[in-house]
């Protein structure tokens, strides 16, 4: 992403854990937030700030998400909405699309999907300069390509799989720092449950083989907490 413009979402939700994690990720993703966990909040940081987005939940206490939607549509009546919600029945998404909503995603999603319709909106309303980001890393003597999925040494390649090259950008985009397991399966799977647990194990060993070849860099298990891809000082 362009990091002379930096996108302002306004996220209004009431789910403390979700919110977070919304939050998280988003910023991880160079977009700068507020976060609200009610409608009248949320209307009144609307109207203290200038948002490129807004992402409601439909379920909130008081003022709900498509209340809120209506009084931010009296005032800019071209912001991109996207509404979040854990039901899905058919009224509910008529009702949000007929407010002027731009999206509609129900609960469970998974991050990258939210990133990925976040980009759409935007190159959908000619802000492409919103959804320019970060592909290629360099790690030790590795060159990573997040959009060819790739990984090369000394000419040769590797092509990854979807979930791994998912796996090693977030692990690029925090080298040297921790990262815990539940924030990297809620963001790569986006979900945090046995079997997706099961699947980071698999992947985890994919990817420590895939760069054994250097000895200054390593995905390092945090005991009880999480992971860190170290890069050492040559």
């Amino acid at each position: 992403m362009n990091s002379d413009i930096q996108p302002k979402i306004l996220i209004v939700e009431d789910d403390k854990n979700m919110g977070f994690l919304l939050s998280k990720n988003l910023k991880m993703a160079g977009y700068d937030l507020v976060l609200s966990q009610n409608g009248e909040d949320g209307f009144r940081q609307f109207q203290k700030n200038k948002f490129n987005l807004c992402i409601l939940d439909i379920m909130l206490p008081g003022m709900n998400g498509i209340a809120l939607a209506k009084q931010i549509r009296k005032t800019d009546q071209h912001i991109p909405v996207i509404f979040l919600t854990s039901r899905s029945l058919d009224e509910d998404k008529i009702e949000g699309f007929k407010v002027g909503c731009d999206d509609y995603i129900t609960k469970p999603f998974s991050i990258e999907e939210l990133l990925w319709r976040i980009k759409a909106i935007f190159k959908r309303t000619g802000n492409d300069a919103f959804v320019e980001e970060q592909s290629i890393y360099k790690i030790g003597i590795y060159n990573f390509n997040y959009v060819e999925r790739t990984l090369t040494i000394n000419n040769n390649t590797i092509q990854f799989s979807a979930k791994e090259a998912d796996l090693l950008k977030l692990f690029c985009q925090h080298k040297n720092k921790v990262i815990t397991r539940s924030v990297i399966l809620k963001t790569v799977w986006g979900r945090d449950d046995y079997y997706a647990s099961k699947s980071l194990d698999v992947y985890l060993t994919k990817l420590r083989k895939h760069i054994k070849e250097d000895v200054n860099i390593e995905i390092q298990n945090i005991h009880g907490y999480g992971y860190k891809l170290i890069e050492k000082d040559n």
